[in-house]
């Protein structure tokens, strides 16, 4: 047999073997991704022409990808960097509705959305911000299909963005969604934003934690008259630096307890609700009223608003 016969039946046996490779690998599911073939070159791979490695981030770097280009003059695009790629939320009303009403989700923009509670979020809440009824029990003032779950960003006192959520009414649910876009667009920080089911429905545990609020089924303190919050037409902001007083008989009551260095109004502070301040305006705007401006108490936290 001549030199040249015996190159190709070597050729033709080396074709044969890589062909029963392929096939064997093909066959086991692992074949060889472009992330693969990309990791099997490493360092033996060309620098590509049109590559621009100072520029690019990368996931080897000690940061995110996110933050890489966090110190670059645009603005981030996406106001929810948290919740990309499928992230689920930590929020426990996010968690409970889930997907479950995104047929009746109404969204303003990226993470700015209200629903209906689902049956998981009511189960949740009753017994604690909404209360248990028996039957033969009076009728609630509000029944939770007149509710609506909130879903926003905030800037944390951190001046990091964070999410935030509440439960409302909802002929105020879209007012509170443009309310707090705006605050988040001009990186007006709130210590936090949660359910104040997260406190037991403790209304001064939820203050004293600086706890922006608004569903709460309860009274006005030492009355029998119910909230505005308890029908979710009301909403706390930032109530340690914004705290409620009442007059007992010429006796100051400051609430909540903690509070008491900003209650006087003339000092200058972080975090003070005043008619300069953004979240005073926004709230006014959008009809409601502040109670900053009630006589017999003042209600620094309190913003509220009324329907015949």
């Amino acid at each position: 047999m001549d030199k040249t016969k015996i190159l190709k039946m070597f050729a033709l046996i080396g074709a044969i073997i890589l062909f029963a490779a392929v096939v064997t690998r093909l066959a086991r599911g692992n074949s060889m991704s472009l992330s693969d073939y990309a990791n099997l070159q490493g360092s033996q791979a060309e620098p590509s022409p049109f590559s621009s490695p100072n520029n690019s981030p990368s996931h080897d770097d000690k940061g995110s990808v996110a933050d890489s280009y966090a110190n670059t003059s645009e603005p981030d695009p996406s106001p929810s960097p948290d919740l990309q790629n499928d992230e689920k939320s930590s929020l426990p009303g996010a968690s409970l509705n889930g997907d479950s009403m995104l047929e009746e989700r109404r969204t303003l923009a990226e993470s700015f959305y209200c629903e209906p509670l689902s049956e998981n979020l009511r189960r949740y809440i009753t017994g604690v911000s909404y209360p248990s009824f028996k039957e033969g029990d009076e009728s609630p003032a509000i029944t939770p299909d007149k509710l609506r779950y909130i879903h926003i960003l905030h800037y944390n006192f951190d001046g990091e963005p964070e999410e935030g959520e509440l439960i409302c009414n909802e002929l105020i649910a879209w007012d509170l969604l443009e309310i707090f876009y705006e605050l988040y667009r001009n990186e007006y920080q709130l210590e936090h934003v949660l359910l104040i089911d997260t406190y037991d429905g403790d209304d001064e545990a939820s203050m004293e934690a600086d706890n922006t609020s608004c569903f709460n089924y309860r009274t006005v303190d030492d009355t029998d008259k119910l909230s505005k919050h308890a029908l979710g037409l009301a909403v706390d902001i930032n109530p340690l630096y914004n705290p409620y007083i009442t007059y007992d008989n010429g006796v100051r009551k400051i609430s909540p307890e903690g509070a008491e260095a900003y209650s006087d109004r003339s000092d200058d502070f972080p975090y003070k609700i005043d008619e300069d301040d953004l979240c005073y305006k926004l709230f006014i705007k959008h009809g409601f009223t502040w109670g900053g401006n009630w006589n017999s108490s003042k209600d620094y936290q309190h913003f509220q608003k009324t329907f015949n």
